[in-house]
């Protein structure tokens, strides 16, 4: 199994390229789920802010110090620019297609903050799992 936070197909290709058929490909993107978008921009600010700067920025990047400096002016709407916050499930929809493009086999959602955990699950079984099949389906 693969695990990657960017939807590259170059990188599914070789990965089927290079080892046995049927091997899950999982991609990894973070979500901040709540039905209070600000409030979920406001904590994937808080939590999830070096994501504005991109995997090739973060993975550079030498410890806490860094990431502190290299998010030190990423403002909230940057942030959900680049993760979808809230309940909008077309936004959730939206940012799993590259993933499905790329030719990865999962996508794991990545709830952005640990006391939002139960309010995610009951919405990912009830709306968000529905929302990406039917996508998907099409």
């Amino acid at each position: 199994m693969i695990i990657a936070v960017e939807p590259e197909a170059e990188l599914c290709a070789a990965w089927d390229a290079a080892g046995p058929k049927g091997h899950r490909k999982v991609g990894q993107i973070p979500i901040s789920w709540d039905h209070d978008r600000d409030a979920a921009v406001t904590r994937a600010h808080d939590l999830f802010r070096w994501f504005g700067g991109g995997w090739k920025v973060n993975a550079e990047l030498p410890g806490a110090s860094g990431f502190a400096a290299a998010s030190a002016f990423v403002r909230p709407e940057d942030v959900a620019e680049s993760i979808p916050c809230g309940d909008d499930l077309d936004a959730v929809v939206e940012a799993v297609k590259p993933f499905w493009k790329a030719g990865f086999s999962d996508v794991a959602l990545v709830q952005v903050g640990g006391d939002q955990q139960d309010s995610f699950f009951d919405a990912a079984s009830a709306e968000i799992l529905p929302a990406l099949r039917q996508a998907a389906a099409r």
